[in-house]
């Protein structure tokens, strides 16, 4: 596993803290103290970094990201997200506005998988179905009138 993929499961892990623990402090959450359980130790100074820059610009950015996600929820409340599939939609969707080095099916698939690992059984097909309204409307907005 390369040090982004651990990075993004850091990261994912981080704000599912976060938002289990109603906002728990940026300082904490970036020490990654479970890393250790993980697999994800010290030595991993570049999947740390990674995770650190996901949940410090997922957080920073919260607002702006979880109006975006509210938007493209048919028929459903955030606050009734699952908090697994919410902590893997924040980040994502932070990868979409942020990182544009990042293609977006690379985003969409990392999000696909990591739901398959830690979510429900049916948290991929939610999450793919979110995330891709998302795609589409950044991409409809990027594109000059003519």
């Amino acid at each position: 596993m390369g040090p982004r993929r651990k990075g993004r499961i850091l990261a994912v892990q981080a704000l599912y803290a976060y938002e289990l623990q109603g906002g728990a402090s940026l300082e904490e959450l970036v020490q990654f103290p479970w890393g250790e359980e993980e697999g994800i130790g010290e030595g991993n100074t570049l999947a740390r970094q990674f995770a650190s820059l996901l949940v410090t610009g997922t957080i920073q950015n919260l607002p702006q990201i979880d109006r975006l996600i509210q938007e493209h929820l048919e028929n459903w409340e955030l606050k009734r997200v699952a908090k697994v599939d919410l902590s893997i939609l924040r980040m994502s969707v932070y990868c979409l506005l942020y990182q544009k080095d990042i293609p977006a099916t690379v985003v969409i698939d990392e999000a696909i998988d990591l739901s398959k690992e830690f979510g429900t059984e049916d948290s991929y097909r939610f999450v793919n179905g979110v995330l891709d309204g998302i795609r589409k409307s950044l991409e409809t907005k990027e594109m000059p009138s003519s």
